[in-house]
């Protein structure tokens, strides 16, 4: 078996793009994968696959189903579970950010996307520090998310192409990765 996580982009976000968690659990056991488990209510799911797709094929299967059975359409991120566990590994911000819930990790559907959001990371950021990695973007906002304009470059930025989680969010993911019933 081949864990992954499907990071659904703007789901259950005011009233736009809404999607209940057991509608998508049972959408990707339709798909024929297993071992699904979503995690929190905006658009996390761990799955198992029998075969050793590549996570962006996964990716243009659940986006496509989703739209096509739910009726939502939405940017769908897959990673496996080795890159997640790789992202949580490479953090470089972690000394610095003491609360998980205003550090972001930002997950693309590609390198080259990932790359991009390197533009941000030269300039003048204040309190807040951004860094790109291999397999993550990491954002810590000082003053909150909600408070932070390079958060809001940053999402802008990853409007098609990416989509971000905050660091507790993602070290409970990788616990759902790492845990088989």
């Amino acid at each position: 078996m081949h864990r992954f996580v499907a990071l659904l982009r703007g789901i259950n976000v005011g009233k736009a793009k809404r999607l209940a968690m057991a509608d998508l659990r049972a959408l990707l056991v339709s798909l024929g994968y297993q071992q699904v488990r979503t995690l929190l209510n905006s658009g996390n799911a761990v799955f198992d696959a029998t075969v050793d797709t590549p996570p962006p094929q996964h990716a243009a299967r659940i986006q496509a189903a989703i739209a096509d059975e739910l009726g939502v359409d939405c940017l769908v991120i897959v990673k496996s579970a080795a890159e997640i566990a790789a992202a949580l590994a490479e953090n470089p911000l972690a000394a610095g950010a003491n609360d998980p819930s205003n550090f972001l990790l930002a997950f693309t559907i590609d390198a080259p996307s990932l790359q991009a959001l390197s533009s941000l990371a030269g300039k003048d950021l204040g309190a807040e520090k951004l860094h790109v990695g291999e397999h993550a973007a990491y954002l810590w906002c000082a003053n909150g998310i909600l408070a932070s304009q390079v958060a809001e470059s940053l999402l802008k930025m990853l409007s098609k192409s990416g989509t971000t989680r905050n660091w507790a969010t993602v070290e409970k993911i990788h616990g759902l990765l790492g845990r088989v019933e």
